[in-house]
């Protein structure tokens, strides 16, 4: 019986680069393979096929010989049958699938791999006063460290290892499944080769001990709620000798009872009798510089606003603040005195009345024309 073209048993073109070839591999290796299909020979063979068509043409000598000649120029090679070493690049993609990495040897490998630590977190609330002006403060921070008494391996120093008896000290195992000869992390010591004997008496053979950090932390001015620092190299340790993670501070602004903020702009009000705001006046403004003289023009009417500049939140990344927007309030006497009663009668004698039109509308003047 002749056997297909490889290029046709993987589903590819002739001119399909590395990625194309492993993924359309990868496809038919999941799809055929005798876990996922017990006692189905039409499966099996076609999982034999995929892997003698990916053996020649991963490699580029076989695959140009296959390419000039045929089956005739690889018939060596493909005698071979399959290759676990030629997947060995390969075991990371199978492993995120049913656990096939575990195949080629991959499994064995991920278990040792150095892996970072987690980040912390840690919610700090400040004052509205530092969140503009800054400031350094000293924070407590729980975590994770290497245990010194064993120096982070869990185990008491002079014998607390031992070899794994099953694996040999290798931390893989291998067994033959047909035609594959396939390896898997041994299942006694879990991939390490070694086995706790005697667990560290200080932290009882976690390799870690919880401790609490206390650093120093800088906020800069100008932070808001929401943000969050981060503090490099402050976090859980990283395992088999991976990096330490980071520590994250997530920031809190308390609120103020004069100022509200508005992005880089703080917001307050003023109140103004109705004198004050008929005739104008010179007002004190509370920044966070101290007093400030504002003059708020004659006629000014509930609701507008007058406007510092540069008296608002400084940026976090320098280069300015924003502005302090003042919001005028006109307040009406609840209780008048006799003679603020005379007053206040004379001046609405001289004044017109404001719930009268002072223009006509566009129909009175067509009507007055018309008349």
């Amino acid at each position: 019986m002749s056997k297909r073209d490889y290029y046709q048993i993987l589903g590819i073109d002739r001119s399909s680069g590395e990625q194309e070839l492993k993924s359309a591999y990868r496809k038919l290796a999941l799809k055929y393979h005798p876990d996922r299909n017990p006692n189905n020979p039409d499966a099996e063979e076609r999982f034999k096929e995929a892997a003698e068509a990916y053996t020649v043409l991963s490699d580029a000598e076989k695959r140009r010989a296959y390419d000039t000649y045929g089956h005739q120029g690889v018939s060596g090679a493909a005698s071979q049958g399959f290759n676990p070493d030629a997947f060995a690049d390969f075991a990371d993609i199978f492993g995120d699938f049913f656990g096939f990495g575990d195949l080629f040897g991959g499994g064995g490998r991920r278990r040792s791999r150095a892996q970072r630590g987690d980040d912390v977190r840690y919610d700090l609330e400040i004052s509205f006063e530092d969140a503009i002006r800054g400031l350094e403060v000293e924070i407590q921070v729980p975590r994770l460290e290497a245990c010194s008494s064993c120096r982070g391996s869990g185990a008491e120093n002079d014998d607390g290892w031992t070899s794994c008896s099953v694996c040999r000290g290798r931390g893989v195992v291998f067994y033959q499944q047909g035609f594959l000869s396939i390896r898997k992390p041994c299942g006694q010591c879990g991939g390490s080769g070694k086995i706790l004997r005697r667990p560290c008496r200080s932290c009882k053979g976690e390799a870690y001990v919880q401790v609490t950090r206390k650093l120093k932390v800088k906020i800069p001015a100008g932070v808001d709620t929401g943000m969050k620092m981060r503090v490099a190299g402050e976090g859980q340790p990283g395992a088999n000798g991976g990096p330490t993670g980071d520590l994250y501070v997530f920031l809190s602004v308390a609120p103020h009872n004069i100022f509200e903020r508005k992005e880089y702009d703080l917001h307050c009000s003023v109140p103004l009798n109705i004198a004050q705001a008929a005739l104008g006046a010179e007002i004190h403004v509370l920044t966070f510089e101290g007093l400030e003289t504002l003059k708020a023009p004659e006629g000014v009417q509930s609701c507008e606003t007058l406007r510092l500049r540069g008296r608002g939140v400084p940026y976090v990344n320098g280069g300015g603040r924003g502005d302090l927007v003042v919001h005028i309030e006109v307040r009406t006497p609840h209780k008048l005195t006799r003679e603020q009663r005379r007053l206040l009668e004379q001046l609405r004698a001289t004044l017109p009345e404001e719930n009268e039109p002072e223009e006509k509308t566009l129909l009175d003047k067509l009507r007055d024309y018309l008349m």
